[in-house]
């Protein structure tokens, strides 16, 4: 995983799903990545979970909770701001467990952040886009 930050944006793989969804946005790709990482019973891969965290951030940025702006997520926060779309209870329900999911055991990307004791950074990070979704 290329990572340069600790926040949903800040690594190669959110920031290719963050390319193609803005070719394209939708709320149906939204959940489908949200969707992705909930319905996987087993040890869920990294990508999956770094292309969930971008759908989450798409789900709070959609309620007007927006987490920082830059330009990995720019094209994303355009079509928000843009759209009048907004997330069903169920959708954010979803991303709640998404990102809960993701934080549990048998998440690589847990695995990846805390390899060399808890990044407290990260789980920060993680735990403040749970708070938008929710809030």
């Amino acid at each position: 995983m290329g990572a340069w930050a600790e926040d949903a944006f800040g690594n190669d793989t959110a920031c290719d799903w963050a390319g193609d969804f803005s070719e394209n946005p939708s709320l149906e790709v939204v959940k489908e990545a949200i969707n992705s990482v909930i319905a996987t019973a087993d040890y869920l891969d990294s990508d999956e979970a770094c292309e969930g965290l971008v759908a989450c951030e798409i789900v709070a940025r959609l309620k007007g909770n927006w987490g920082e702006k830059s330009v990995y997520s720019e094209e994303i926060d355009k079509w928000v701001e843009s759209t009048n779309v907004e997330p069903s209870k169920e959708l954010v329900a979803a991303a709640e467990k998404a990102i809960v999911r993701i934080l549990g055991s048998d998440s690589e990307l847990q695995e990846l952040w805390d390899e060399d004791g808890k990044s407290e950074k990260w789980h920060s990070e993680m735990n403040n886009l749970l708070e938008r979704v929710k809030s």
